[in-house]
């Protein structure tokens, strides 16, 4: 198990993206991890900012396994907390570049690792709900292939996670989601971390898609969309959010050593 730091070694800093032609700025948190063994960047879902607290709580848990994070805001997200109107996500031609651009800024919010340090430390993307299934179908085979060819990457990324993906719409299995996770090779690797009522996805749903074995997946006991049990499960939701951050961790660990 990895040694666990304190979160008083975390250096924080917020930050809004650099200026680019044709790519609306949006904000970022940046919390460093002294010597860590992983960059993540880590996207909120459709419905909480990167500031809620569950992002908060995943985040320090990561950052203790010596795991630096970036969190972010898709622009639809700023401009709601900007005026306090409520509007739905972007669709995914914009959330994609969004992200994707986050990805190739990587040095100009990680200013304490000189070039080769920061080339050297692996980087893992992955999100919450709306914001795993991005990253999901970045690292996919086919999906972003297009849009690959538009904005092409500047760094490699080591893998996937996934924290409540969203398999299909709330009442409706029928639409499945499955495609950014059953498209991509046996060496592409993606964690999955569901709750195992998980309305947008249960367990019972999910194992009978019989997913490719680079689909690994853990189940957290009674958990909803956002990891938390009822209380007559026996867990609560700090357990399975450590859990889930354990898994993260465990999961970059096995990928850093193959």
């Amino acid at each position: 198990m990895s040694k666990l730091i304190s979160t008083s070694e975390v250096n924080t800093s917020h930050v809004t993206t650099p200026e680019i032609t044709g790519v609306e700025q949006t904000s970022v948190i940046i919390e460093q991890a002294a010597s860590p063994k992983a960059i993540v960047i880590f996207a909120h879902g459709a419905g909480a900012d990167k500031s809620h607290e569950f992002m908060a709580k995943v985040s320090e848990r990561l950052v203790a396994h010596k795991i630096s994070v970036l969190r972010f805001n898709f622009p639809y997200m700023d401009k709601r907390l900007a005026d306090g109107k409520r509007r739905p996500p972007d669709r995914m031609p914009k959330l994609l570049p969004c992200f994707l651009n986050i990805i190739n800024q990587l040095s100009e919010y990680f200013t304490d690792f000189n070039a080769t340090e920061l080339a050297e430390t692996p980087l893992f993307i992955g999100g919450k709900s709306m914001g795993s299934r991005v990253a999901a179908t970045i690292t996919s085979e086919t999906l972003a292939g297009e849009l690959k060819e538009d904005i092409q990457l500047n760094r490699e990324i080591a893998g996937t996670f996934c924290l409540g993906y969203p398999f299909y719409p709330i009442g409706k299995p029928e639409k499945t989601r499955l495609a950014p996770l059953t498209e991509r090779h046996k060496d592409n690797s993606i964690l999955i971390v569901q709750g195992s009522r998980d309305k947008l996805g249960d367990e019972q749903a999910i194992e009978s898609y019989h997913l490719p074995a680079q689909c690994q997946i853990t189940f957290l006991e009674d958990g909803d969309h956002d990891l938390k049990p009822r209380v007559k499960s026996g867990f609560t939701h700090a357990e399975h959010i450590q859990t889930a951050a354990n898994a993260i961790s465990e999961y970059i660990d096995s990928v850093i050593s193959s």
